[in-house]
């Protein structure tokens, strides 16, 4: 039976390993802590390990990781910008992502869109204080609004299937799809646009400050991909102009060690962030669209296949 090391690995995750690695012939063991160089030990004797998408695999990592006889590194994320993977490839280290339901982060993604429309943050921190009165600005429906959807892989395709219910317009940006659009005028047409591209070199700051000079006025902005997509600062100074009238963002650029852990007694040194969440018409949610039950189901399933055929030479 093959062993797979788990880093960073919470109780759910580690029961969902723990009942289905025996299918796939694995022996899991679980390391709750991320790995690092310093317990990149814990591998030994596993030729394929699972890490999570908020840990930074930097050259040291991979290099112990290889001394430690490590061949193959699943992330339970799609994205790899968390991932060294050039220094990977020269220290003999195949890396692997793992697909998950697109309906975890579709849902979530229309959800937020929603929220933003109809001013939710306002009406629901107002009615935690009693205070239910109606919103002075009356909220809009998608049925009358163009939706311009930047990416249409797994999720942005889904998020595409259950925007087609509502009955508005539906723009396309993404260079496999048949109607795709120039991404300007997806932007200069879309009364809410949301992104659903991976983190690339190319894709950084892919909406930065010329380019949200190019929106249309009034524009909702999403955003449950990855934060660095958008430029925070050109985002704060288009939202204070009132070019961009809201924003909903379950990831910001930054994140990293601030999202998933408790903050409320420590000082929060990224400014950008507390600047966000201080404005009525920005939602921020801590990097939580994949997060799902079946989603779960998926990235441990994926993972368990991904190191089985890593270990038969599948892969």
């Amino acid at each position: 039976m093959s062993r797979i090391a788990i880093y960073g690995c919470g109780p759910d995750e580690a029961a969902a390993f723990r009942a289905a690695a025996p299918r796939y012939g694995m022996e899991p063991v679980v390391i709750e802590a991320p790995v690092a160089a310093e317990n990149s030990g814990l591998a030994a004797g596993s030729r394929c390990v699972s890490v999570g998408h908020r840990t930074r695999l930097t050259g040291p990592v991979l290099a112990a990781l290889s001394r430690a006889g490590v061949g193959y590194v699943s992330t339970r994320s799609v994205g790899v910008d968390h991932i060294d993977t050039g220094f990977a490839q020269r220290v003999g280290i195949t890396v692997g992502t793992v697909a998950y339901s697109p309906g975890s982060v579709a849902d979530y993604t229309v959800m937020l869109m929603l929220m933003a429309l109809r001013d939710a943050k306002s009406t629901v921190l107002r009615a935690e204080v009693h205070d239910y009165r109606l919103n002075e600005a009356r909220g809009r429906e998608l049925r009358d609004l163009t939706v311009g959807v930047v990416g249409a892989g797994r999720i942005g395709s889904a998020v595409i299937t259950r925007l087609a219910g509502f009955g508005g317009r539906i723009l396309v940006h993404d260079v496999a799809a048949a109607d795709s659009v120039p991404l300007d005028e997806l932007l200069r047409a879309s009364d809410v646009v949301t992104l659903h591209v991976p983190l690339t070199a190319a894709t950084r700051h892919l909406l930065d400050r010329t380019r949200l000079e190019r929106c249309k006025p009034g524009v909702v902005l999403v955003n449950t991909a990855r934060g660095a997509l958008l430029d925070t600062e050109a985002l704060l100074a288009a939202l204070e102009s009132g070019r961009v009238a809201g924003a909903a963002l379950d990831v910001v650029d930054g994140e990293d060690g601030i999202f998933s852990t408790d903050r409320r007694n420590d000082p929060i040194g990224h400014k950008a962030l507390l600047r966000l969440q201080e404005r009525p018409n920005v939602i921020v949610s801590p990097h939580t669209a994949y997060y799902t039950d079946h989603g779960l189901r998926d990235v441990v399933e994926n993972t368990l296949v991904n190191c089985r055929n890593f270990g038969s030479g599948e892969q």
